[in-house]
């Protein structure tokens, strides 16, 4: 069975995660349009036999990450991220 890591975001971290990010327009408008959308994604993989791990993300971790790589706070260096946690 092969693992997948989906990266998780804390409701009460959702205002200040569209504080930091750099690609904000294309990120859902709330917590619970996200949450759909990543439980959806989650239950699909799920069924197509994929072991699914939550990384909960920290956000001051993902920000040192940005800094540290030089890089802006978007979908595709989130997705690095997760996977080098």
């Amino acid at each position: 069975m092969t693992g997948l890591k989906m990266a998780y975001y804390k409701k009460e971290d959702w205002s200040r995660l569209l504080l930091i990010i750099d690609d904000k327009e294309s990120m859902h408008d709330s917590w619970n349009e996200w949450h759909l959308a990543y439980s959806k994604a989650k239950n699909e993989l799920i069924a197509k036999g994929f072991q699914v791990v939550d990384v909960e993300i920290n956000l001051d971790e993902l920000v040192n990450y940005c800094k540290a790589k030089g890089v802006k706070n978007t979908g595709k260096t989130r997705s690095q991220f997760v996977l080098e946690i």
